[in-house]
């Protein structure tokens, strides 16, 4: 899977949408992430971050 955050491996989740007249269509939700310079082990590397853990501070940047 392409869309996981790196951090916490948050991914994609599948349901239903449901309208008002309350019909059903499956679709998927994508976890909102980023590209990001962090700090890892010492070294800088570029990782796929959601914005939960950015806010969170789970994560060192890189300047």
């Amino acid at each position: 899977m392409a869309r996981v955050c790196d951090v916490c491996q948050k991914g994609k989740v599948s349901g239903n949408q449901v309208s008002h007249s309350n019909r059903h269509n499956r679709r998927t939700w994508t976890p909102n992430l980023r590209k990001v310079r962090a700090i890892v082990k010492g070294t800088p590397k570029r990782l796929k971050v959601c914005t939960r853990c950015l806010r969170s501070g789970k994560v060192e940047r890189a300047l």
